[in-house]
């Protein structure tokens, strides 16, 4: 099953297949994740700088985190590199960070995402059903309202928004998963950049300002910037070869026709 949806540049949204089928999202749970933790940033709860625990993590903040630079290791909460100093993609970390935001706002990662995100969206299909790092479910549907809140914030200001999808640690190399070592790997807070790596899951001619995620799950999100375009692809089908093959003339064809 697949479903799939685009904002184009007059911010009309069009969808084909089961826009309100509810499906696993994978990885892309991490940028709904990322934004929950913007606004908690935003409202003083957080910072950037606010220092992970426990003290083995010494040196790794909320910034290191949602950028994957904390050198914390992809499944394990404990340092394989020094902070700062490697691209390391962490479920791990994003766990570690969910752990933060409920010691910050005393609320469950689960539970601020709602009221901080997909409430004030309308995105009333989305929830998260354990780990901050890939087990929410959502909608094509809703994932378009989300990508129109990353075309036009109102719940972050735009400044906030900017420094997400700016690179953060813009020098430092590491695995893109699936596609094999970048360098550079540039990443946002939360967010992968296109930049100019290849390969990748994107249109050799989305901008590489574009910015989003894609999940294990056969799921992609990408916004860009430039196009001032958004696009969402939700499968039941694990990412494998055929994700690498599909996606990019998929947005290719999107980036011409729309």
């Amino acid at each position: 099953m697949v479903a799939a949806g685009v904002i184009d540049s007059d911010r009309m949204r069009h969808t084909h297949g089961p826009a309100d089928e509810v499906f696993t999202l994978a990885s892309i749970t991490k940028p709904l994740v990322a934004y929950a933790v913007l606004v908690a940033i935003e409202e003083g709860s957080l910072s950037l700088n606010t220092p992970a625990m426990p003290d083995a993590l010494a040196g790794v903040t909320v910034h290191h985190l949602l950028a994957h630079a904390g050198g914390v290791g992809p499944d394990q909460p404990q340092l394989v590199a020094a902070p700062g100093t490697r691209r390391i993609y962490s479920n791990a970390g994003f766990e570690i960070l969910g752990d933060l935001l409920t010691a910050a706002t005393g609320f469950s990662v689960a539970d601020y995402l709602h009221e901080a995100v997909a409430a004030p969206l309308g995105m009333a299909t989305t929830e998260l059903r354990g780990s901050p790092a890939f087990a929410a479910v959502s909608t094509v549907n809703d994932l378009l309202l989300f990508t129109g809140e990353l075309l036009d914030p109102t719940l972050i200001t735009p400044a906030t928004l900017a420094a997400a999808t700016t690179p953060q640690f813009a020098e430092l190399d590491g695995v893109l998963p699936g596609y094999g070592r970048q360098q550079p790997n540039p990443w946002g807070l939360g967010f992968e950049i296109r930049g100019n790596k290849a390969p990748h899951w994107t249109a050799p001619s989305n901008h590489p300002t574009t910015f989003g995620h894609f999940g294990r799950a056969g799921t992609m999100l990408w916004v860009d910037p430039v196009a001032s375009m958004a696009a969402v692809a939700l499968t039941n089908r694990d990412f494998g070869p055929w994700a690498s093959a599909a996606w990019p003339p998929f947005s290719e064809a999107l980036l011409t026709a729309i």
